[in-house]
């Protein structure tokens, strides 16, 4: 599949937005009960009486949601496939922590070399980035929180199999987005292997600073300097580079 067919299936298909109205950060709540409380269950659903996932880091965030058009029409409860946050610093608390930092045993040497040379302000942490897994049953895909996947939705060929791991760019992109509106120079993320090696497939890579550890299941922390990673996808893989930035539009800020 050439680059033009596979950016105009994915937008045939899905739409990435920001999730800036109430109602949206309901959805972003709502398909994270869905994919951590009940088809992965690392959260107590019981604590979420409303079926709202949350936690004390989504007052500090910004959110997104890929939403799957074809659904929009016929089953709009379902239409919200996969989500995203960037946890932002806390300026009026800056002793708070990002997640990384009050669930792992980081390297000194290996955040001191990175991370001190930017300040808190600039720094962001890629998390809850998930696809539901609901979603990827009805199309016979992965059984991953992150949405690998080697099939695509029906009205797709077979040969144009590529389209639908690309919903985990689809959060890239919006990733690059957050990260643009709010000067983020600097990316966290606490990831599955998995999703390391595929993102590492699309040129974007970030360094492990840290060893493996079981939050909402084996993930290994890791850091990414924005710039860096960014000129990274550019040199390596322009054409996932023109997709994310929605062709330079988003990126550079």
């Amino acid at each position: 599949m050439t680059k033009e067919n596979w950016f105009d299936s994915f937008n045939q298909h899905f739409e990435v937005i920001p999730a800036n109205t109430a109602e949206l950060i309901k959805q972003v709540k709502a398909l994270r009960f869905q994919i951590y409380c009940v088809e992965h269950p690392f959260e107590d659903k019981s604590a979420f009486k409303d079926g709202l996932e949350q936690d004390q880091y989504d007052q500090r965030a910004v959110h997104s949601l890929i939403r799957h058009l074809e659904s929009m029409k016929s089953r709009p409860e379902e239409a919200a496939v996969a989500t995203v946050r960037l946890v932002l610093a806390d300026n009026q608390h800056p002793e708070n922590g990002f997640p990384i930092e009050d669930h792992c045993s980081i390297s000194p040497e290996d955040k001191s070399s990175i991370s001190l040379k930017f300040e808190r302000k600039d720094i962001a942490e890629i998390s809850r980035f998930a696809v539901s897994k609901q979603f990827r049953r009805r199309l016979g895909e992965a059984e991953t929180v992150h949405g690998i996947a080697d099939h695509t939705v029906s009205k797709v060929q077979k040969d144009d199999r590529r389209l639908i791991p690309h919903i985990t760019l689809g959060l890239f992109q919006a990733i690059v987005r957050m990260s643009a509106e709010n000067n983020i120079k600097l990316w966290y993320a606490v990831m599955e292997t998995q999703l390391l090696r595929l993102l590492k497939r699309f040129g974007i890579r970030f360094y492990q600073i840290g060893e493996p550890v079981n939050y909402h299941g084996l993930r290994i922390p890791c850091i990414g300097p924005v710039d860096e990673v960014m000129s990274g996808i550019q040199r390596d893989c322009p054409d996932v580079w023109e997709f994310i930035t929605q062709r330079g539009r988003l990126w550079p800020y």
